[in-house]
């Protein structure tokens, strides 16, 4: 039921400018939900809402950027360890051998980390390219891959 129930608070804050819990629990009976208001204020904390200026200029519900950020990295990362078979490095290049059609994902999990060093990544099937301005730059990122696969 939480899953659900915050899955359906998602979609009313996406929709309205929700400005406070009542109106939140107004919102999910509209729906067919019933909840607390200590429920929700969980709901809220667990999901880390915050309060912003919505475009109407009150303060309004949204779901946390960093927040959302840090949740994309992580199912990111474990995509990534998921996906990775095996890696190498050669010269400022680091290529990466996934599993079939998941070289895209891979890529994209370099990609969310935002190192400032990275040129650019390049993905097949099964293969991904990842171009670093140099050696010691793709050496570091190396490391960072082993760490990432052995956590």
């Amino acid at each position: 039921m939480k899953p659900g129930r915050q899955n359906v608070i998602l979609e009313i804050i996406a929709e309205q400018e929700i400005e406070t819990q009542q109106q939140l629990l107004n919102a999910l009976a509209e729906r067919g939900i019933k909840s607390t208001q200590a429920t929700l204020s969980r709901d809220i904390k667990d999901m880390r809402l915050v309060k912003q200026m919505g475009p109407s200029g009150r303060y309004c519900y949204v779901v946390s950027r960093e927040h959302a950020d840090n949740e994309l990295t992580m199912k990111l990362r474990s995509i990534f360890r998921e996906s990775v078979t095996s890696f190498d490095v050669a010269q400022n290049l680091l290529i990466l051998k996934t599993l079939p059609s998941l070289a895209p994902a891979a890529c994209s999990a370099i990609e969310a980390m935002k190192n400032q060093s990275l040129v650019g990544a390049l993905a097949g099937h099964d293969t991904a390219f990842i171009a670093m301005r140099d050696n010691q730059a793709a050496e570091n990122l190396r490391r960072e891959i082993e760490n990432i696969l052995n956590d």
